[in-house]
């Protein structure tokens, strides 16, 4: 018998979040993002249940490739832009539109004979001080593309930094339109958190990434809570063992955990090496068989330990849930001190996967 644990991916609950960005962002096509094989759900399991989408970004050629060989002939945006001026072969022959940040990138492009010119996504430095021209670059950046041969439509993009949280991102816009209010062409702005709560940014392209697969953009759930977003990926498991604690016993490796009095706790087929986060502290929530409760002491290689007090009746076999319907991914990560993003993209490959309509 295999072990218990198992994630499984909803795709109408995927369909239904394209809806929702497309809802929120009417006037805007939509760039998927799928980056971190489409954070950690698998892009070959999920990108036909996205095929509505305007275009795919990610980062990684392969993947770019197994979109390209999986049958997907639409737009394919490379968000960090090439590594190496021999990638410019494979950008040409799979039509891979691409990022320009560095002038490296330019004299690349320059030198190379292509049969077909590329299009361009000439990133901004607007701020986040990642990737990108300094706006007072970019009018020349511009120009020196426009000429080129090998250089077909030009797309202005940038990267907010603070679209999640009250700082917002006007300042970062003022520094786009400064640079930029004079260029002619397309822009795209907007990540998750300008999608859902910044329309002044949609402009031409809209980039969602992590609300595509039904997590919060701020890492606080309540954020998304009128949104009619759906968790995609749950990580279920099962109670494989229980024991009886009396007052002092301790839980787990460097005995973190001590208990106060009688505890019944339960041992679940799930760690770190599974994408569960080693870090998440006693109290982390998790639910056992429907009814929330806790972890207890730290979290092994293969086990976690849960509190059984709030759910008498669980025994060895009852359901547990890491997170997904029941336990919002972004409650987990809060009380592991992270982000959604990173526990959906650690899902490790010795986690079987199921995917369900």
């Amino acid at each position: 018998m295999p072990r218990p644990i198992s994630a499984t991916l909803s795709m109408s609950a995927l369909q239904n979040n394209l809806q929702v960005v497309r809802h929120r962002s009417a006037h805007s096509k939509v760039w998927s993002v799928v980056k971190a094989n489409a954070y950690g759900h698998g892009i070959a399991r999920i990108w036909q249940s996205l095929r509505s989408t305007d275009g795919f970004a990610l980062l990684d050629f392969n993947e770019a490739i197994l979109l390209r060989e999986s049958g997907w002939q639409g737009p394919i945006l490379l968000l960090e832009g090439f590594f190496s001026a021999h990638d410019l072969r494979e950008v040409s022959h799979y039509r891979l539109t691409t990022a320009v940040h560095s002038r490296w990138q330019l004299a690349a492009l320059a030198a190379m004979s292509v049969a077909e010119p590329l299009d361009i996504y000439l990133k901004v430095n607007s701020g986040m001080n990642r990737l990108g021209f300094h706006p007072a670059e970019v009018s020349e950046i511009w120009q020196q593309l426009r000429s080129m041969s090998q250089v077909g439509h030009i797309t202005l993009m940038s990267h907010f930094a603070s679209a999640d949280s009250r700082e917002g991102v006007k300042w970062q816009v003022d520094n786009f339109e400064r640079s930029t209010g004079h260029l002619p062409g397309p822009r795209s702005l907007a990540n998750s958190a300008a999608t859902l709560w910044h329309p002044n940014t949609h402009h031409d392209w809209v980039r969602p990434g992590i609300i595509l697969y039904g997590a919060s953009p701020s890492g606080r759930v309540e954020d998304i809570a009128d949104t009619g977003l759906m968790p995609v990926m749950q990580l279920r498991s099962e109670i494989i063992a229980v024991q009886n604690l009396s007052a002092g016993d301790r839980v787990g490796y460097s005995g973190r955990y001590r208990a106060e009095g009688q505890q019944r706790i339960g041992v679940v087929a799930c760690g770190y090496a599974d994408g569960y986060p080693r870090h998440a502290p006693s109290g982390t929530p998790v639910m056992v068989a429907g009814v929330k409760t806790q972890t207890l002491g730290t979290v092994s290689m293969d086990m976690i330990m849960v509190d059984l007090t709030p759910c008498p009746e669980a025994q060895i076999g009852s359901q547990v849930e890491l997170w997904g319907n029941q336990l919002p991914i972004d409650e987990v990560a809060a009380s592991a001190g992270t982000l959604g993003y990173e526990l959906m993209s650690a899902l490790a490959p010795r986690v079987p996967v199921s995917v369900k309509l």
